[in-house]
């Protein structure tokens, strides 16, 4: 009796202490606990989203990839897998399971070793959004506290919900709906049973268990976690042995893009890096940009087709690298045919180019192998026929009589296939290309392309090369000089020119393209004709210095330029995106625009944070000269975004008198019907103005044009600055990527005359004089000028002066 009354003593005392003991460790840490009240405030680290203008995803950004659910979001059969794995007493315990717990103590008391845990998914939460990971039993005893205070503040399907989008599960997923998306390329709420109970299983070990790393793990936990969801009676047998049977289907998935617009996405990128820093990448910002989904994808192709159609004018270069030849040992072949996988595998695919490995080489064509393990036949009219070898970018050597003569056994080339199946022979082009379009009212721009392929170089040619633009520059000279008194009449003689400047390192002797001189020759068919000497003689005439200061409100840094006379052969240079901006002050009527990419910014819970309103042309209304609005601004309010939501965006700011632009713009029409644009005329349109560059070499092949809607830049070179090839020109290499740009971009767009501004003048004048014209005189011209401008003389004396004839005699028009 004693021993027993000593036992209950004990016991009593021990309890007493043990309660003491719980109470004085409460004590101790329940001052330093975190305030669990900020689970409801919780940030989730979400990436950045990048979308087009009509709302398709281009580009994500983040290191954790995550896509968070609220509860009512989560399928009930997802939720009763995990249960199954991690909790199922959940929705009934109070945040700790005591039963687990004394399990798990029991297990380590008796082995050693740490077993099933004891943790709850309250527990987890506590652990994941507070703690940190090291196993102490103080961090224990945080847990458990933390996990009870949970459970007092937050209802079950907070908690869950929590658990479900935080918990890390491999593949930089975090959160099971991200990793539905990582794993299977789909939404948690498209996947099968299996497919839910193979997540399910991943917390326990991300990396050990997840389908990719340790697909036999992850089996094996899987259908541990099927056989718990029959006995705890959440599926059936029949749904039970239908799911054990399904193989594994994960593979890794990256961010759904509707389309690849890599170029676009990283502009989008670096803007939002610079706004908000590394928060852009993790705070779960939806960033709508001006990207036109159709237009860009048009955009890309007629890149990709551009520089292919180039490349194969100038010859095949031959296989990008030469893999081990075939043996007739089988181990030998078996090794060298995983090397040749392995080799195409890390291989990336370039604008739809894929690489190949040659595995056979016939009399008709030849057979390749892809990285897919798949095979195909080319035939010798698929590009095998076509493919006289590059000798430089002026020759080309014979053209090859077999197969044989092209490729080998074990060269890596390049392969497409076309609409019916059937595979070409390939290959990357070396040259490269950017094109930026944009809507000229505002700078919205419209779609933009940095090269061949975001796979190939990440160097966005169209914002970041710096090239000459040769003859693109000429037309803001003509503008300047038209604006400093010059007409589209005035005479310049085309005559040989020989400038002595020490910036221009010696004496230099500029020549037309044609190498011909053409005598005195009016400054409409001088641009429309691209004549250098014209153009650097009119520089003489004007004065470089107020060349200069001009160009700048076209969006040009002049305090970049070398003031020279080689600047009226676009010898400064200038990126695509700048040049297009320039453009668009032609296109729009002549005011000034900055290029801007995103429209507008959403937070993690759709709250519009910033709405671009950027300075815009109003067509409707009398346009009045105001200082340009910043395009970015400040973040504004909800309540300041409302407020704008119905206000008209601030007035462009004229930049050029309308009559020049007016002038200027008839000219670059007849670059169309006229001059080195004629190919445009392809596009059947009467509204479309432009101009072609083409630089010493030549280097560089340009072409911007637009009509009132749209204006587009293409430009097409070499990143290490060698020729393009004596027969290349701006009309040949760069024109016809505009042109199949354009024939969509275009579609929708009335093809209607520009309206005549007041205070022009049409006048018929003597083609060789610039003069006014006698009455009835052959071969006179309808010319545009200023008022003031109108020449004063006839090409047959001052008789017939505007101020001693009629109205009706100078057969003129004022509006």
């Amino acid at each position: 009796m004693k021993f027993l009354r000593f036992l209950l003593r004990l016991f009593t005392l021990s309890a007493l202490g043990a309660v003491w003991g719980v109470a004085g460790v409460y004590l101790y840490l329940s001052p330093n606990l975190p305030d669990v009240e900020t689970l409801r405030d919780v940030k989730l680290q979400t990436p950045m989203r990048v979308y087009t203008r009509e709302g398709d995803l281009i580009g994500q950004f983040g290191e954790q990839k995550r896509s968070p659910l609220p509860f009512d979001a989560i399928p009930p059969q997802f939720i009763n897998a995990l249960l199954a794995a991690e909790d199922d007493n959940f929705f009934h315990h109070q945040g700790i399971d005591l039963m687990g717990l004394m399990r798990a103590v029991s297990e380590l008391v008796l082995t050693g070793e740490k077993g099933s845990g004891g943790s709850t998914l309250t527990m987890q939460v506590a652990r994941n959004y507070f703690l940190t990971l090291e196993r102490t039993f103080l961090r224990k005893f945080n847990e458990i506290l933390l996990a009870i205070e949970i459970e007092r503040q937050l209802n079950k399907q907070e908690i869950f919900e929590l658990y479900f989008n935080r918990v890390f599960l491999g593949h930089r997923a975090y959160g099971f709906e991200a990793a539905a998306h990582v794993y299977y390329g789909k939404g948690i709420d498209q996947l099968s049973l299996a497919q839910h109970a193979m997540l399910a299983g991943i917390p326990k070990a991300p990396s050990r268990n997840n389908p990719i790393s340790g697909p036999d793990a992850g089996l094996e936990r899987r259908n541990w976690i099927l056989g718990r969801m029959q006995q705890l009676g959440y599926i059936d047998n029949n749904a039970y042995r239908s799911a054990v049977s399904e193989p594994i289907t994960a593979a890794h998935h990256g961010a759904q893009l509707s389309f690849a617009a890599h170029y676009a996405a990283e502009m989008a990128r670096q803007e939002m890096l610079d706004r908000y820093g590394i928060a852009a990448y993790n705070d779960g910002f939806q960033v709508y940009t001006t990207i036109s989904s159709d237009l860009q994808q048009v955009a890309q192709q007629a890149v990709v087709n551009g520089l292919i159609t180039y490349d194969k004018r100038h010859g095949y270069r031959g296989p990008e690298r030469q893999m081990p030849p075939a043996t007739d040992n089988a181990e030998e072949i078996a090794e060298m045919q995983a090397t040749w996988i392995a080799t195409l595998r890390d291989t990336p695919t370039v604008a739809g180019l894929r690489a190949a490995v040659v595995t056979q080489v016939r009399d008709d064509g030849i057979t390749v192998m892809l990285g897919d393990k798949r095979s195909g036949d080319i035939l010798w009219d698929n590009g095998l026929k076509q493919a006289s070898p590059y000798l430089s970018e002026n020759a080309r050597g014979r053209a090859p009589q077999k197969p044989a003569d092209v490729v080998a056994v074990g060269d890596l080339v390049r392969v497409t296939e076309d609409d019916k199946g059937a595979w070409h022979l390939t290959q990357v082009p070396a040259v490269q290309a950017a094109l930026v379009s944009l809507n000229p009212d505002n700078g919205a721009i419209v779609s933009v392309v940095g090269g061949m392929g975001f796979e190939d170089s990440k160097f966005n040619r169209a914002t970041q090369a710096q090239r000459q633009p040769g003859s693109n520059f000429k037309p803001f000279l003509y503008s300047a000089a038209l604006d400093h008194g010059f007409t589209a009449a005035s005479l310049v003689n085309d005559a040989p020119v020989v400038v002595d400047d020490s910036s221009l390192e010696g004496m230099w002797r500029p020549e037309n393209d044609s190498g011909k001189f053409y005598g005195p020759t009016r400054l409409r068919w001088a641009l429309t004709k691209s004549r250098n000497l014209v153009s650097i003689r009119l520089l003489q005439q004007l004065g470089v210095d107020n060349l200069l200061a001009y160009i700048g409100r076209f969006g040009f840094d002049a305090s970049q330029y070398t003031p020279n006379l080689s600047l009226a052969l676009g010898t400064q240079t200038t990126s695509p995106l700048e040049l297009a901006t320039a453009y668009a002050v032609l296109a729009n009527g002549g005011y000034g625009v900055k290029p801007y990419l995103i429209q507008r910014i959403d937070d993690l819970n759709g709250e519009t944070i910033f709405n671009a309103r950027p300075p815009t042309v109003c067509r409707d209304c009398s346009q009045v000269a105001e200082a340009p609005a910043e395009i970015g601004g400040e973040e504004l309010s909800m309540e300041e975004i409302l407020a704008q939501k119905d206000q008209a965006p601030p007035r462009a700011e004229r930049v050029m008198d309308e009559r020049v632009n007016y002038i200027i713009n008839s000219i670059l029409q007849d670059v169309i019907t006229q001059g080195t644009g004629r190919r445009a005329l392809a596009l059947e349109r009467k509204d479309l103005a432009g101009k072609t560059g083409t630089t010493n070499g030549p280097m560089d092949a340009w072409f911007s044009g637009y009509n009132r809607d749209v204006v587009t830049t293409a430009w097409v070179g070499f990143d290490h600055y060698t020729p393009l090839g004596r027969r290349e020109f701006g009309g040949t290499a760069a024109l016809p990527i505009w042109i199949d740009y354009m024939k969509v971009a275009l579609e929708g767009s009335p093809d209607q005359p520009r309206p005549l501004p007041p205070g022009i003048v049409r006048v018929r004048i003597d083609p060789d004089s610039g003069q006014l014209a006698a009455p009835g005189q052959p071969g006179a011209l309808f010319e545009y000028f200023r008022e003031e401008k109108v020449p004063k003389d006839s090409a047959h004396g001052n008789d017939s002066a505007p101020g001693t004839r009629g109205t009706e005699d100078l057969v003129r028009d004022i509006f």
